[in-house]
């Protein structure tokens, strides 16, 4: 039987030297092929040349891509943009780049719709809901008529999906699906996937191993830009033959953290805080009901520890990390350096944000396109990137998240999502601050990359007595990285605690949900 997606000796560069070289693979109807590696191994770059959709600066250098025996590689812009959507679809890694922030979600979903099919709203409409019910939006009618940045990374990630899945492709490559998710949305988001499979055929990309042992019905895994190994999945996990896919399946997380000295001073301290949104508005502009997002939080951290954020897709955790920021409006009070910073005038306020800084969940978002990662690391520090000083300690920066200072001069777009990341984690460490709010900071990176982050996080406790927020839904690393935890459900919180008792004896239901779904062993 003829493969429905068949790729050989695929070479990609920027410039004349390949970064991704003699990749090939077949996808056979119905099924599932994973692509695993580290970040930077490739994955996306290969991806994303399947489609015609490289990276400016990047560029096929030889190989050949079949669609259902038809060959596609080099075929004129306008042909690709017939396949792109209707035979082969792409469910891209970075959600709020790809959504359009001027339109509601509805629409964006359903613009193809109406395009190609000729539909009438209604119609769309109708598709749209079914679309969003199938990957586990049940309010359909809020999220239709929602701004992308009105949704969560979770929500939006779903959305993507459903905007994926509108035209009913052959083909669906899947970059990451399940990065931004916590793991019963994870477990809802893959089961729509695989009630798919006998009519589309999924290439699935990601760095997570379980995930791809429970789905994949083969497996390619990727270092350094070539195929090392590659088989049945099964095969390849019960008897890897490369000592790389062995590592991969070998990385095993760090112990607990050290316990914080019990004398240690508070650095900051939430009291009451609230954040809401307006839903809808009536004239002249008032908002005629409100999404409560966080309701009467509070906490404190003191120095050197590291306060776990735990809740599923959408329970108010990035608000509350915005929140505590002051990057959006807040009730309550958030005291930082003596200060209740809720309170203070933006003239007083920007002094202290140098000593709090916040690593944002999406890396390419937060990065500047047009600046070199050099730039984007010494924006901060107010002087001339070009001087020495400068540059000396952005290297030293880059090299706390183990980057090498040969990407100075290259741009986010040259990177790969796990590089970006720690790009992002190196602009908030160049500061030297007392306290970084870190929202999903490992969504993007590889499980080995994960725990190394998670190393690099806990030496900096040790030696510079740094405080964290860790915002996750990844309950694995939150135990062996925080010192208390705060699991949120619908804006509150409803258990807090040491990490430890959280873990072994969870009191509310909710939080037992979550570990059962995260940890099943």
């Amino acid at each position: 039987m003829t493969p429905i997606l068949h790729v050989e000796g695929l070479s990609i560069g920027f410039g004349l030297a390949p970064v991704v070289e003699g990749v090939g693979f077949s996808l056979e109807r119905g099924r599932i092929l994973g692509l695993v590696g580290e970040s930077g191994s490739g994955k996306s770059l290969t991806a994303r040349a399947l489609l015609g959709l490289l990276p400016a600066g990047g560029r096929v250098l030889s190989g050949r891509v079949e669609l259902d025996g038809v060959v596609i590689s080099g075929l004129a812009e306008a042909r690709m943009r017939e396949l792109r959507g209707r035979r082969m679809a792409m469910l891209f890694q970075d959600s709020l780049g790809s959504l359009n922030p001027l339109h509601r979600i509805g629409r964006q979903i359903g613009e193809g719709l109406a395009l190609r099919r000729g539909w009438r709203p209604s119609r769309v409409r109708e598709r749209v809901a079914e679309l969003l019910r199938q990957v586990g939006m049940q309010d359909a009618p809020r999220y239709m008529n929602a701004f992308p940045h009105q949704l969560s990374g979770g929500q939006r990630q779903r959305a993507m999906l459903a905007l994926a899945l509108a035209d009913e492709p052959d083909v669906l490559i899947a970059d990451e699906p399940t990065t931004a998710l916590d793991a019963a949305v994870q477990r809802q988001v893959l089961d729509a996937l695989l009630a798919l499979r006998g009519s589309l055929s999924i290439v699935l990309i990601s760095h997570d191993l379980p995930m791809m042992r429970s789905v994949a019905d083969s497996v390619c895994v990727m270092r350094r830009g070539r195929i090392i190994e590659e088989g049945a999945t099964r095969q390849v996990f019960a008897m890897p033959r490369h000592p790389y896919t062995r590592m991969l399946l070998d990385a095993e997380p760090c112990e607990p953290p050290d316990p914080v000295a019990p004398d240690a001073p508070e650095v900051l301290a939430a009291q009451g805080l609230a954040v809401r949104y307006p839903l809808g508005g009536t004239w002249p502009g008032r908002p005629a009901r409100w999404l409560e997002a966080v309701r009467g939080v509070s906490f404190c951290l003191r120095q050197g520890e590291c306060l776990g954020v735990v809740g599923e897709s959408g329970s108010g955790k990035s608000s509350l990390g915005q929140a505590l920021l002051r990057l959006i409006p807040a009730s309550g009070r958030v005291v930082f350096g003596g200060e209740d910073i809720l309170a203070l005038p933006e003239a007083r306020l920007r002094p202290l944000r140098a000593g709090l800084q916040v690593v944002f969940q999406d890396p390419l978002a937060s990065l500047n396109p047009r600046f070199s990662v050099l730039e984007c690391v010494a924006e901060g520090l107010g002087t001339r990137p070009s001087s020495p000083a400068t540059q000396a300690r952005v290297v030293d920066a880059l090299g706390e998240v183990e980057l090498p200072a040969d990407l100075l001069h290259r741009y986010p777009h040259e990177l790969s999502g796990g590089q970006c990341q720690r790009v992002c984690i190196a602009r908030a460490l160049v500061m030297r601050p007392r306290c970084i709010v870190f929202d999903e900071p490992t969504s993007s990176l590889d499980r080995n990359t994960q725990f190394q982050v998670v190393a690099l996080l806990r030496a900096l406790q040790l030696r510079h007595g740094l405080s964290s927020i860790f915002i996750t839904h990844d309950l694995a690393l939150v135990r062996r990285l925080c010192h208390r935890v705060l699991i949120m459900h619908d804006g509150r919180v409803v258990e807090s605690g040491p990490t430890g008792a959280i873990f072994s004896a969870p009191e509310h239901e909710h939080t037992r949900t979550l570990l059962r779904a995260a940890l099943p062993g």
